[in-house]
């Protein structure tokens, strides 16, 4: 039985809750919190809820810590700090930072023989599994990842700091045509505006100025200025009727050519339709969990992503098992 704790009990603390429940070789044995220990109320109220500043006094009774924090403040700081005392795992998707990130967790947990896998998701995470193998098994031709459509938490949050905003949900969509010439392997060369459009649900204040608001989210600078945005205002209750849930998902496509002289094309796709980002995310980090508890027991230490864990370490059954069904 792996021993499973979080740290952090947002959305994904819940939902890796949930996914580790679907684990029948996983148990949750404690939850840390930055907040007050009796406010946090976890699924099965038998968990313990423990003072994340109290953490290190519980690491022999955690085989796993599954850090669940934001990347942009969050798990810089977090990740190393907790990777001296546990084997941890994080998702941290700043692409730009990883490497960066990588060096500071793979110091820290190396220090007592710790694991820690960073930027475990589905992107980064399986995401950047499909791009590896797309690359390498067809090494003349080009990766195209497409987000959507779904429910961008960040660009949701930046559009609710608008002044006259009540709150607001955006959605990243696809254009379809983007992916039909990438589909037939054209291997077009395509802007940030070309790939994606956004799509935005506003509540304003009574009496707020909806053109500055429409404005003030279309020319947003790293959010929006670069897509082709569409502002919708709608009321409340539509926004809790029809946009409360966390959908997301996907594509990575590597379009490729073999032959002499390249005439043959060739299309690999990997989809992803999520209706809740979160729990998925969570179920994703919960498998890895079990790969980085095997890889330790093996003497394996320091940082590793997704790219180093062998496929049979992720899976519930064993390598006989999965050789007669699977193979």
């Amino acid at each position: 039985m792996i021993r499973i704790a979080i740290a952090g009990y947002g959305n994904l603390g819940r939902g890796t809750e949930l996914a580790v429940q679907k684990n029948p070789d996983m148990k949750l044995v404690a939850v840390f919190s930055r907040r007050d220990p009796k406010t946090v109320k976890t699924l099965d109220p038998t968990v313990p809820v423990y003072p994340l500043a109290d953490a290190a006094k519980h690491k022999d009774e955690v085989d796993v810590l599954i850090i669940c924090g934001g990347s942009a403040t969050d798990l810089p700081e977090m990740t190393p700090a907790l990777a001296r005392d546990f084997n941890v795992i994080d998702s941290f998707d700043t692409h730009a930072n990883i490497s960066a990130h990588f060096a500071n967790v793979d110091a820290a947990a190396k220090e007592n023989g710790h694991i820690a896998m960073i930027s475990v998701g589905w992107d980064p995470g399986m995401f950047s599994i499909a791009r590896l193998y797309g690359m390498s098994v067809l090494p003349d031709g080009a990766d195209y990842t497409f987000w959507g459509r779904g429910v961008s938490q960040g660009h949701s949050d930046a559009i609710r700091r608008i002044p006259g905003v009540l709150d607001a949900r955006q959605y990243t969509v696809p254009v379809p045509q983007a992916l039909e010439k990438v589909r037939a392997g054209e291997q077009p060369t395509l802007s940030t505006r070309e790939k994606h459009t956004r799509e935005c649900y506003v509540v304003a204040e009574e009496g707020a100025d909806k053109a500055a608001i429409e404005t003030a989210i279309k020319t947003m600078p790293n959010y929006f200025a670069d897509y082709d945005t569409t502002v919708n205002f709608i009321s409340m209750e539509e926004l809790r009727a029809h946009h409360m849930g966390i959908p997301h998902g996907g594509t990575v496509i590597r379009s490729g050519k073999t032959g002499a002289d390249g005439e043959n094309t060739h299309v690999i796709e990997y989809k992803l339709t999520l209706d809740s980002n979160p729990e998925f995310t969570a179920s994703v980090i919960a498998a890895f969990a079990r790969a980085a508890s095997r890889m330790h027991a093996r003497g394996v230490t320091g940082c590793k992503t997704v790219f180093d864990v062998a496929p049979i370490d992720l899976a519930p059954i064993d390598p006989a098992e999965a050789r007669a069904h699977l193979l």
